[in-house]
């Protein structure tokens, strides 16, 4: 991708998709990386000033995988990447199915083969295949992804026990602290690269997915495509960042997400498949030595308040632009990541004490946090409430007295009406047609758009769905899993 207002560009990492697409908070510990197969640190070299990084690579290699990725692309999407005519399908007709192909790497965090990457790895792929060291192929499943952080956790379906990797604390890391990044880069085999830590912190404005909590790690190890999803150890062997960008035009600047921030998600990845953040709504930026003059405040810590977001928790409890808040819940705020940070970690729903200074006198208000919505993602899984039934493909109405005419669709029958289907879609391969009227969904009657989507928005990715059709005066089942 490309920052915002930079002209440099910066890749975000392993998925190059055969020619045509290119691929690119917050509780305490998780108890998937308990163990370790990895857990001290190697001997100094003999008579050498230098770790023994040969030793180190050979306790981290064995539990990092090389990631394949395979995504059925429509002709619609084909050529909105590719415009204009297709000299294959000039000659030969019409081309069915093309397989977009990605790579990148992912690591073992646990002896069952959970594994995490990068969610840019494996966003949109239809299938998912995970090499060992020895080059031994399984088949992985996404068991839950972050767009915000840009995390995703795998499921290898292979017998185990698998050797993993202890997740280290990032909060720990010291600028000039040796690291070495290990991954798959440009799909050559497993690489390791070794450098040290240049700079934490840092906000590179990928997206508008991953901005408010962009935190990375840079380092001089280098990092190409097909490292994105491998592992950032310290001289342990503990993993402290996780592999995911870098600045093409620089040399040797790469990026990782901190193990810490991982930590925090992987409770949510597990057990909900997304992860869920509590949401202000405030604009806030840190304080600068000239706002500090022209607000008349005792020192820089805090985060000031630009704009305060219309009909959100902040509105409601009574916070105005110009307010610096500096603490929640009694906790200090240091600055505007210590307040993403803090209220990100707290669940929807959750009361809090909002500590603010307002013309120079300090205020409490009491909040209620919603759940933080995404870029386009209000459900966690990629998708807006309206756009549920566009994932599988469909495009659906409510059944109208004029509908119901122009299908021939008696009275008797109650559901939603399948106006459309998008080529290679799971609806598509399921074989459901425009105007089919969907009556059921996993055995719970639907009779409006709207409620078919509510049906849609509880299932996660990768479930089977299953949906009770009309069509013809004839009635069916089709099965097919949720994208």
């Amino acid at each position: 991708m490309q920052a915002k207002g930079k002209a440099w560009l910066l890749s975000l990492g392993a998925v190059a998709l055969a020619g045509f697409v290119a691929g690119v908070v917050f509780t305490g510990g998780s108890d998937l990386s308990s163990k370790s197969q990895a857990q001290q640190a190697p001997p100094a070299a003999a008579g050498r000033a230098l770790p023994d990084f040969a030793a180190l690579a050979e306790q981290v290699m064995p539990a990092v995988l090389a990631v394949t990725t395979e995504e059925v692309v429509s002709e619609k999407n084909l050529r909105r990447v590719h415009p204009g005519v297709d000299p294959f399908e000039f000659f030969f007709g019409r081309r069915p199915r093309q397989r977009a192909v990605g790579m990148g790497s992912a690591f073992f965090i646990s002896a069952d083969g959970l594994a995490l990457t990068n969610n840019h790895v494996v966003e949109g792929a239809d299938k998912i295949f995970a090499f060992t060291t020895d080059r031994t192929k399984y088949e992985a499943k996404v068991v839950g992804r972050d767009p915000a952080t840009d995390l995703a956790l795998i499921k290898v379906q292979g017998k185990g026990p698998f050797p993993f990797l202890t997740l280290g604390d990032s909060d720990a890391l010291r600028v000039g602290d040796w690291v070495m990044a290990v991954g798959n880069p440009l799909g050559i085999g497993q690489t390791v690269t070794v450098g040290v830590v240049s700079g934490k912190g840092r906000s590179l404005g990928l997206s508008e997915e991953t901005s408010s909590f962009e935190n990375f790690i840079q380092t001089d190890a280098a990092i190409n495509q097909g490292n994105s999803g491998g592992p950032l150890v310290n001289l342990k062997g503990e993993v402290v960042g996780i592999n995911t960008a870098m600045n093409m035009a620089a040399e040797n600047m790469g990026f990782a997400v901190p193990v810490n921030t991982a930590k925090a998600v992987l409770p949510q990845l597990r057990e909900k498949g997304r992860v869920s953040r509590g949401y202000l709504g405030v604009m806030i930026s840190d304080v600068t030595q000239e706002a500090q003059e022209a607000f008349g405040l005792p020192s820089r810590e805090g985060a000031l308040v630009q704009e305060v977001t219309e009909g959100s928790p902040a509105e409601k409890a009574g916070l105005k632009h110009g307010d610096v808040i500096v603490a929640v819940n009694g906790k200090p705020v240091k600055n505007q990541r210590e307040l993403i940070d803090t209220v990100s970690s707290l669940a929807p729903g959750t009361k809090v004490q909002v500590e603010v200074i307002r013309d120079g006198k300090r205020k409490t208000f009491t909040a209620t946090l919603a759940e933080r919505k995404i870029e386009g993602q209000e459900t966690g899984e990629g998708e807006t409430v309206e756009e549920a039934a566009a994932q599988l493909g469909l495009e659906v109405s409510d059944l109208t007295p004029g509908l119901r005419r122009r299908y021939e669709i008696p009275p008797s029958v109650e559901g939603v009406l399948v106006q459309d289907v998008e080529e290679l879609s799971a609806a598509d391969d399921a074989g459901i047609a425009p105007g089919d009227v969907i009556l059921e969904v996993n055995g719970q009657a639907v009779s409006s758009v709207d409620e078919f989507n509510a049906k849609l928005e509880k299932i996660r990715q990768g479930q089977a769905i299953r949906l009770y059709l009309w069509r013809e005066g004839s009635k069916r089942f089709v099965v097919l899993r949720k994208p």
